[in-house]
């Protein structure tokens, strides 16, 4: 599963710890009765480390896994497609160490000398951007992000539009394709950039695990969801989710590239985005 998914059920595990205290919170595959760890549950006082379990106490596994997702309609979804099941997330929960909290700051601060050093006039806000996913080029997963992604060329035409106005800090990781005018920390991995959204005004990406993050931290989100996935199945309603509304949307396609999510980033233009990126600067 990837980290949207792991927050997903954090606000479960939270609900069952306060139901049953004395339990230790796990989440796994239940049939195999084996639990999984992510770095999303790292200081979760909800959830227990799998890795280092008290056999003394009671172990209660939640059933979350990538066959058994609340969103997906098992049933009806063949191999080429996902079909999708209307769900309303509940936020999650994420919670830093003293340390991600200060490497975080320090981060914010050097975005701040960044602006400095190439503007006079003050920025508007801090964003926090997102442009690919981690998995684009993966071997299985490949045709699924690059149906879901925007394009570098769009992002790069927003970048344009923003630039000059508010702080953008982007994400680092072994896809990112670096904008001009962006400030891109040196290194982060995936807990260090949920410290960073954290600190900034809002996020803007394609929907996924970002999106999750920014959710669970109460901040505001620019979203792109194109036509794969729909705002109603794993949106949430204070964000600006941004939606390509077509009769074959939500497509879920995901073996092979979509024509239809094609059309979607053609449709969704950078002002779409910049007008509700000024709309939720302005609030």
């Amino acid at each position: 599963m990837g980290y949207g998914d792991d927050l997903l059920v954090t606000s479960l595990a939270a609900k069952i710890k306060k139901q049953f205290p004395e339990r230790q919170i796990v989440i796994g595959i239940a049939e195999k009765n084996h639990a999984f760890h992510s770095p999303i549950y790292e200081n979760n006082p909800n959830i227990a480390d799998c890795r280092n379990l008290d056999n003394k106490k009671p172990i209660h596994l939640i059933d979350f896994h990538e066959f058994n997702r609340p969103y997906i309609n098992y049933k009806k979804t063949i191999p080429n497609n996902y079909v999708w099941r209307n769900f309303k997330p509940v936020p999650g929960e994420l919670f830093f160490s003293e340390e991600e909290k200060t490497a975080a700051k320090k981060i914010i601060s050097d975005a701040k000398k960044f602006w400095k050093e190439n503007h006079i006039k003050k920025f508007k806000n801090i964003i926090f951007l997102e442009t690919s996913s981690t998995k684009i080029s993966d071997a299985q997963f490949s045709f699924k992000h690059q149906n879901k992604d925007w394009g570098i060329q769009n992002w790069t035409r927003l970048i344009k539009k923003l630039k000059n106005d508010y702080l953008i800090i982007q994400s680092n990781h072994n896809q990112t394709k670096k904008i001009d005018g962006v400030f891109i920390p040196q290194e982060m991995d995936f807990r260090l950039a949920c410290a960073i959204l954290e600190k900034v005004d809002f996020y803007v990406g394609p929907e996924g695990g970002f999106g999750h993050v920014a959710a669970a931290l109460n901040k505001k989100a620019v979203l792109y969801f194109g036509g794969w996935i729909s705002p109603e199945v794993i949106g949430y309603e204070f964000h600006e989710n941004i939606y390509y509304k077509d009769k074959q949307s939500p497509c879920g396609v995901k073996l092979k590239l979509c024509e239809h999510c094609s059309k979607a980033r053609e449709d969704i233009t950078p002002d779409i985005f910049l007008e509700r990126i000024h709309k939720i600067s302005s609030s």
